[in-house]
């Protein structure tokens, strides 16, 4: 009876630690009526699953299959291309800002010059079906919708190597400012390099069940660890695992364990 005491002891202990985040704050300042709140404090590890889960993988991978991270080697130009009803532009620009301010080692920058690194696609929800097929073709595009359901959309060409040469967003702005922003935050972190989702995670802007809007401070200390100069473009899980808590230490991302 006693083994079995610490051992439910121990079981409880170890969730608890899981999900450790704090410091619950309201949603920024620009976020849409009812947004929800944040936390804003992670344990080392809470950064550390959450980086391997949305780094690594994509919901759909055509062509070449990088090595691992994908992300941008150089100063990041975003081009925002308005094609909508609704004219989003500036709140895009907006978006760009709050990224750039937010994550200094993007380099990030809006620019009205081709070729972008990065092109925002601000569309109406009737166009997004023919914007996948033109993006994917359509046999692609089906099998996408099928798994996916998605109500915006990012397509990422990368290098063998992992480094991104060019992304696309397709971003609906007709359908209120909840939909919009919440697309245009979700899917500049997917051109940015966080490839893929993860619906068990009760933080990320990538988790498909929620709808956030806003530029998380979980997501920002994502991006923070996609960008240092430790972890590179193809970089492997393994080589990823290796190093990852030395940065999260070192950058002081995760909140001081309790004592």
């Amino acid at each position: 009876m006693t083994r079995w005491c610490v051992a439910c002891f121990v079981l409880i202990a170890a969730l608890t630690a899981a999900f450790a985040a704090s410091d619950k704050q309201p949603a920024p300042y620009g976020s849409f009526a009812g947004a929800p709140p944040q936390f804003t404090h992670f344990t080392a590890g809470e950064l550390y699953r959450g980086f391997l889960a949305l780094a690594f993988g994509a919901d759909l991978r055509i062509g070449t299959r990088p090595l691992g991270i994908r992300r941008f080697d150089r100063p990041i130009r975003a081009r925002v291309i308005n094609g909508g009803s609704v004219d989003r532009s500036a709140a895009m620009s907006r978006v760009i800002e709050d990224f750039a301010r937010q994550v200094p080692a993007l380099q990030l920058s809006e620019t009205s010059v081709e070729p972008a690194d990065i092109e925002l696609r601000l569309i109406n929800e009737k166009d997004f079906p023919s914007a996948l097929r033109a993006t994917f073709g359509k046999r692609t595009a089906k099998v996408f919708v099928e798994r996916t359901d998605p109500e915006c959309m990012t397509s990422v060409r990368s290098a063998e190597d992992g480094t991104i040469v060019h992304a696309v967003s397709f971003i609906i702005v007709d359908r209120g400012d909840k939909v919009f922003l919440d697309c245009a935050y979700h899917e500049l972190l997917h051109a940015l390099g966080l490839s893929n989702h993860d619906q068990h995670n009760p933080w990320t802007t990538l988790n498909q069940r929620r709808m956030v809007g806003y530029l998380t401070a979980y997501d920002r200390a994502l991006l923070t660890l996609l960008y240092d100069s430790r972890l590179w473009p193809g970089m492997t899980r393994q080589q990823t695992q290796a190093v990852l808590p030395q940065v999260i230490a070192e950058l002081g991302l995760a909140a001081p364990s309790a004592r």
